[in-house]
């Protein structure tokens, strides 16, 4: 297992996979970091030696925000964004979707889980009621469904 930037890189895995688990490199980056540090994409980790791995962090290091720079940059930009005030900051602060999509059916990770507002039907609310008293009802309380 090479460790490169901090990052265990497996062994058996292609140089080119291998380079997307960094955070900030990915597939459309790999293929121009290992063209400009003249390495074979179809390598295998193991067989990567040192110096290629040197040329491949100088590429990374001159032309690319990796892994905890990258994240302070982007944590940076969001505090920014909050603290002007800004439409997109505000969407931060409160953990909705900024970008424009929709809330009122979708959204699910970003809202979390369904919560019903409004009525109940009767039989649904005693149901309810029962759970939280751990009772069982009499027979004639609950309908039976034909």
């Amino acid at each position: 297992m090479a460790r490169f930037l901090g990052i265990t890189l497996p062994d058996d895995k292609r140089i080119d996979y291998a380079l997307t688990l960094l955070y900030g490199i990915g597939w459309n980056n790999v293929g121009s970091v290992l063209e400009q540090a003249k390495v074979d994409p179809h390598k295998r980790v193991k067989e990567t030696s040192e110096e290629e791995f040197k040329k491949i962090n100088e590429v990374i290091e001159k032309s690319y925000k990796v892994e905890g720079d990258l994240r302070e940059a982007l944590t940076e930009n969001i505090k920014r964004l909050k603290e002007i005030g800004s439409y997109r900051g505000l969407r931060h602060l409160r953990g909705l979707p900024v970008r424009g999509q929709r809330t009122k059916s979708n959204a699910r990770t970003k809202r979390g889980k369904r919560k019903t507002v409004g009525a109940l039907r009767k039989e649904v609310w005693a149901k309810m009621e029962q759970g939280k008293t751990g009772e069982e009802a009499p027979k004639e309380a609950v309908p039976e469904k034909k």
